[in-house]
C-alpha cells in the first residue's frame, strides 16, 4: 500500500530559512547563501519522508514566499512596474513582487482559502505576455534525484492559478480571467516536458478551487485544460489534489473526468461528505488519494477510525489504487513534535506535528496490508482514551456560562451615532484622527529581555522596569509625531495570540512550533486542548501604565475571541463556536477591567474574522452569525463613552460588509493599501456606514516608505465616498515587523497628509 504528503513545512524548526531571508534582505548574506540553507532544508526533508517510507514525495512546495508567486514566476506574469523584461526570475524581482521596493509598491496579499498562510495574488490582463520564466520545480525535481529521492512534482493548477488571480489595474471588469488559459497553457507543457524529459513518472496538480461553489463555464474550464493538456501528459501518472473542503457533486464529476489524469486527492478531515460520492461514483482504475491525516491540526490521528475509512474505500477504489494521504499539505502545521522537550507530557502524547504525520501515514498504508505496527496502534489508542478522560480538558462552570447566552444577541444598548457622540465629548479628537494598529518595531533589545526573562536571567522587576522604558520611548515617539490616539506598542508580546492564550486556561504552548503566515513570518499557534477560561486580568496593569504616561487617549489592545480561535490548533473534540463563546466571555471580563481601570479606548482585534468564512456560500450564514455574536458578546457592557475599535486585515472583506456593520463596533480599522482600495468599492456601490472606519493608508508588510502626497491622495479617495466624520487615518496593519527607520518616516508622512487634508477641508468651508 503507497503513501503519499501533499506538502511539507518548509520553515524547519529553527526557522533556519526565516533567519536566511531576513538576513538576504537586510543585505548581510547573498544570494548563494540563502540558496544553500534552503537547498540543505530541503535535502532533509526529502530524505525524512523517504527514511519514513512515503512513496509519493513531493518536490516544488518549497517557495521563499509563496506558490502561487512561485507560479506567477514561472510564467512570467511580472506587472511591468518591477522593470522585468526578460530570462530567468532572479531573487531581485521576486522580492520586490511580494514586499515592494523603494520605487514601487509590492503586489497584493491575501489569505490562501481560509487558513493564516497568504499569497501573492496575481494581477493579469489581456496584455500580460507570458513566459516561461521560472525553471524552480525542474531544477528541484533534479536536485532531489541527485540525492536519490524520487519526487512528484507539484504545481498550482493552471485553472486554480487564474481563478486565485485578480484583475490588473485599468483592466475592464468584464474581462475573464478564464481567457488567459490558452496562452498560459503551452508554458505548463514545456514545464511538463522538462520534467518528463529529466524522468519524472507522477506529477501532481493543485487545484483546490474545485470545493468552492463554482459556475458550469469554471467547472468546463477545467475540462477544456486538462484536455488541451493531455497529449503533453501521456506517460505520466497525473494527480489532481483537492483540499480544504467537500467537492461539491457536480465539480466531483467534473474532476474525476478529467482527461489524462490518472488520481484524484480528496481531503477526508474537512470534506467527510465527500467519502459518499467517491463510494458511489469513483472512476475505475484510477487512484484515490485519501487525505486521512489532517494537515491543517496537530492531534494524534484515530489511527482505528481511519484504518476503517480506508477499508471501506478499498472495495469502492481497490486495493492497489488506493493511496494514504495527508488531508492538505503539512505547512500548516507545526514541524517536529521531538523539538518540545518542556511540553506537558500529558498534552503531548495527544498531538502530531509534520514529522509525526509522516509516520501516522506510512503506518496506516502497513497495516492496510496486513503489516499492521501493535505496538503504535496501541500507544495511540492509549493517548486518545487519555485525551477523552483526563479532568483537563473539562470545566463546568465555563461550559454553564457559555450555554447561558442562548437567548441574547448581546448588543450595546445605544445606536453606535449616539455612542459616538459621547464618546467624542470625551476624546475631543479632530476630524481625521490619527492612530496606529498596536504593535510597535520589535527590537533586538526587546527581544533579548524578554527572552531572558522566560529563561529567569533577569527579576520580574528588572523585566517590568525594562518593558515599561520602552512603552515610554513608544509613547514619547507617538506624541512627537502627533499622533491622537495612541498605543503602548506591546513590547510585552511576541505574539498577540500566544500573548493571550499564555493567559488562559485551557491553552498549551510549543517552544519550536512555528508556523509560516507569510513570507519569513512565522507564528507559534497556541493548543486549546480544554475548556477556556480567564484566571486574572491580562493587559490592565500595561495599558494603565500607558495610560499614566500622557493625556492622549491610550488605546487598551486585545484580541478578539474569532482570531484567538481561528490563529489556534483548536480542539477537535466540541464544535469550534462553543469554544469560540468561551473565549468571547474570557475576553469580555477582560474589556470590562480595562474600563474600569481607566482605559477610554479599546481595541479587539478580529484580524481572523474573515479568514474563518467556510469555502461554500451555504455554510456562510451560520458561522457569521456565531462569529459576530462572540465578537459583539466581549462588549456588549460597557459604557456608551467607552470607544470600542477592531481591526481586520489581508482578506477580501466586501462580501461580508454587512456582517462586519453587525458587530456594532465603534470604529473599525481594515486593510485597504495593497488590494488597491477594492474596500472602498462597496461604499462607492451604496453600503451605508455610520460608525468610525479607517483604511489603511500604507501597506506595513513592505519597506518601502510613502510620500505624503502619496497618503494624502489615498485619503482623498476615502473622502470621495465616506463621510469626513468617521474616516480615521492609520497604516492597514501593526509595526511590529518594520524597522524604526522605516516606521518613524512613514508615520510622519502619514500624519502630515492627515493634517494637510483637515486643512484643505477648513479652507473649503
Amino acid at each position: 500500500m503507497a503513501s503519499h504528503i501533499v506538502g511539507y513545512p518548509r520553515m524547519g524548526p529553527k526557522r533556519e530559512l526565516k533567519f536566511a531571508l531576513e538576513s538576504f534582505w537586510d543585505g548581510k548574506s547573498t544570494a548563494e547563501d540563502l540558496k544553500k540553507v534552503s537547498a540543505d532544508l530541503r535535502s532533509d526533508i526529502w530524505k525524512q519522508m523517504s527514511a519514513a517510507g512515503i512513496k509519493y514525495i513531493p518536490s516544488n512546495t518549497f517557495a521563499y514566499y509563496d506558490q502561487v508567486l512561485d507560479t506567477t514566476a514561472m510564467l512570467g506574469a511580472v506587472p511591468p512596474r518591477y522593470g522585468w523584461n526578460s530570462g530567468e526570475i532572479g531573487f531581485d524581482v521576486y522580492f520586490s513582487m511580494a514586499r515592494g521596493n523603494a520605487s514601487v509598491p509590492a503586489m497584493e496579499m491575501t489569505k490562501w482559502f481560509d487558513t493564516n498562510y497568504h499569497y501573492i495574488v496575481p494581477e493579469l490582463g489581456p496584455e500580460v505576455k507570458f513566459s516561461y520564466a521560472s525553471h524552480k520545480a525542474v531544477n528541484e525535481y533534479k536536485e532531489a534525484k541527485a540525492l536519490g529521492v524520487e519526487t512528484v512534482p507539484v504545481l498550482v493548477g493552471p485553472v486554480s492559478y487564474l481563478l486565485l488571480s485578480k484583475l490588473a489595474k485599468g483592466v475592464d471588469k468584464s474581462f475573464d480571467l478564464l481567457s488567459l488559459l490558452p496562452k498560459i497553457l503551452p508554458i505548463y507543457k514545456e514545464v511538463i516536458a522538462e520534467l518528463k524529459g529529466a524522468g519524472a513518472t507522477w506529477i501532481q496538480f493543485d487545484e483546490p478551487l474545485f470545493v468552492m461553489d463554482l459556475e458550469g463555464h469554471k467547472l468546463q474550464a477545467f475540462s477544456g485544460a486538462y484536455a488541451e493538456l493531455e497529449s503533453t501528459l501521456s506517460g505520466l501518472n497525473v494527480l489532481v489534489e483537492t483540499y480544504f473542503a467537500d467537492v461539491p457533486a457536480e465539480a466531483f464529476k467534473t474532476l474525476t473526468s478529467l482527461k489524462g489524469v490518472t488520481s484524484f486527492g480528496f481531503d477526508l478531515i474537512r470534506g467527510t461528505k465527500t467519502l459518499d460520492l467517491i463510494k458511489s461514483s469513483f472512476p475505475k482504475g484510477k487512484y484515490l488519494f485519501a487525505g486521512v491525516v489532517d494537515g491543517r491540526n496537530i492531534w494524534a490521528n484515530d489511527l482505528a477510525a481511519s484504518l476503517i475509512t480506508l477499508q471501506s474505500l478499498e472495495g469502492a477504489v481497490g486495493k492497489d489504487k488506493l493511496v494514504v494521504s495527508t488531508s492538505c499539505s503539512l505547512l500548516h502545521t507545526a514541524v517536529d513534535l521531538v523539538n518540545e522537550t518542556k511540553l506537558d507530557a500529558e498534552i503531548k502524547s495527544w498531538l502530531a506535528f509534520a514529522a509525526q504525520k509522516v509516520v501516522e501515514v506510512d503506518a496506516l498504508a502497513k497495516a492496510l496490508v496486513g503489516q499492521t505496527n501493535e505496538a503504535f496502534f496501541s500507544a495511540n489508542a492509549a493517548a486518545l482514551s487519555s485525551r477523552r478522560s483526563s479532568p483537563r480538558v473539562t470545566n463546568e462552570s465555563v461550559q454553564k456560562a457559555a450555554a447561558a447566552l442562548k437567548g441574547s444577541d448581546h448588543r450595546r444598548a445605544t445606536e453606535v451615532s449616539a455612542r459616538l457622540d459621547a464618546q467624542q465629548k470625551k476624546l475631543n479628537l479632530p476630524i481625521l484622527p490619527t492612530t496606529t494598529i498596536g504593535s510597535f518595531p520589535q527590537t533586538v533589545e526587546l527581544r533579548r529581555v524578554r527572552r531572558e526573562y522566560k529563561a529567569k536571567k533577569i527579576s520580574e522587576e528588572d523585566y517590568v522596569k525594562a518593558i515599561k522604558e520602552e512603552i515610554k520611548k513608544v509613547v514619547d515617539i507617538q506624541e512627537e509625531l502627533d499622533i491622537d490616539v495612541l498605543v503602548h506598542g506591546e513590547p510585552e508580546r511576541n505574539d498577540m495570540v500566544e500573548y493571550f492564550g499564555e493567559q488562559l486556561s485551557g491553552f498549551a504552548f510549543t517552544a519550536n512550533g512555528w508556523v509560516q503566515s507569510y513570507g519569513s513570518r512565522c507564528v507559534k499557534p497556541p493548543i486549546i486542548y480544554g475548556d477556556v477560561s480567564r484566571p486574572k486580568p491580562m493587559t490592565v496593569f500595561w495599558s494603565s501604565t500607558a495610560q499614566s504616561m500622557t493625556k492622549r487617549p491610550m488605546k487598551g489592545m486585545l484580541t478578539g475571541p474569532v482570531t484567538i480561535l481561528n490563529w489556534s490548533f483548536v480542539r477537535n473534540d466540541q464544535p469550534r463556536h462553543e469554544t469560540c463563546y468561551q473565549i468571547a466571555l474570557a475576553i469580555k471580563d477582560e474589556v470590562e477591567d480595562l474600563e474600569k481601570g481607566g482605559i477610554g479606548v479599546i481595541q479587539i482585534d478580529e484580524a481572523a474574522l474573515r479568514e474563518g468564512l467556510p469555502l461554500r456560500k451555504a455554510e456562510h450564514s451560520f458561522y457569521l452569525d456565531w462569529a459576530v455574536h462572540s465578537f459583539r458578546i466581549t462588549n456588549c457592557g460597557v459604557e456608551d463613552s467607552t470607544q470600542i475599535h477592531t481591526h481586520m486585515c489581508y482578506s477580501n472583506f466586501n462580501d461580508i460588509i454587512h456582517s462586519i456593520i453587525d458587530m456594532d463596533a465603534d470604529v473599525i480599522t481594515i486593510e485597504n493599501s495593497r488590494s488597491d482600495e477594492k474596500l472602498l468599492s462597496v461604499f462607492r456601490e451604496g453600503v451605508k456606514y455610520g460608525a468610525g472606519i479607517g483604511p489603511g493608508v500604507y501597506d506595513i508588510h513592505s519597506p518601502r516608505i510613502p510620500s505624503t502626497e502619496e497618503i494624502a491622495d489615498r485619503v482623498n479617495k476615502m473622502l470621495a465616498v465616506l463621510e469626513q466624520n468617521i474616516l480615521w487615518v492609520n497604516p492597514d496593519c501593526g509595526l511590529k515587523t518594520r524597522k524604526y527607520t522605516e516606521v518613524k518616516p512613514a508615520l510622519k508622512n502619514m500624519v502630515d497628509a492627515a493634517k494637510l487634508i483637515r486643512s484643505q477641508l477648513a479652507s473649503a468651508k
